[in-house]
């Protein structure tokens, strides 16, 4: 005959709660869960403050690409010796390109550019074009606004601001005579972005 060994128990004490009753069921102490709950406190406060740093990477990219944008159409208008403009529509905060048809009866007139770099931008929720100042034309805070590329090497002076859903603004400002954009952080008048 085989015999099959039972499992034996082993006595056990059982668990005493703080109040000196035993304890049925398992878990966490106060103690415990006020550790815990301290520690995700903390974290949360170390991270708070980064997201704002993502909203001024945001703005920055986006005044990075409308520079990159304006310092490619100011290479292009002088290279193909072609007028292009760079428009802004501030009431649906998309600026794009348009190109100098000089071949249009009866006269020449500004078309789309449907070359691959001169897309629409649309800006994104979160930043938009607070307002654009073209050379003698003025202040522009809505409506629709152009800086023109001519083909001698030369542009609109510009004056753009960008700003974000924390107030944060980023100037840009571009030389009429060397082309070059200035991006610069704050809320710059041309004179201060162009001599920094």
């Amino acid at each position: 005959m085989i015999s099959v060994p039972f499992p034996r128990r082993v006595a056990t004490r059982p668990r005493r709660s703080t109040g000196g009753r035993p304890s049925s069921a398992p878990g966490f102490t106060l103690l415990e869960l006020a550790i815990v709950i301290f520690i995700m406190a903390l974290m949360f406060t170390l991270a708070v403050p980064y997201t704002g740093g993502y909203r001024k990477a945001r703005l920055r990219s986006e005044a990075r690409r409308l520079a990159g944008r304006a310092s490619y159409l100011f290479d292009q208008a002088s290279a193909q010796k072609v007028f292009l403009r760079l428009v802004f529509d501030l009431d649906h905060q998309v600026y794009g390109v348009l190109r100098l048809d000089p071949y249009a009866v009866p006269t020449p007139t500004f078309g789309p550019d449907h070359s691959s770099a001169s897309a629409p931008v649309t800006m994104p929720p979160s930043i938009a074009i607070r307002d654009v100042t073209v050379g003698d034309l003025g202040t522009f805070s809505a409506g629709t606004v152009a800086t023109q590329f001519y083909p001698e090497g030369y542009v609109d002076a510009t004056l753009i601001h960008l700003i974000d859903l924390s107030g944060h603004v980023m100037t840009l400002a571009f030389n009429p005579v060397t082309g070059r954009v200035i991006v610069a952080e704050g809320d710059l008048s041309m004179t201060q972005a162009l001599t920094r």
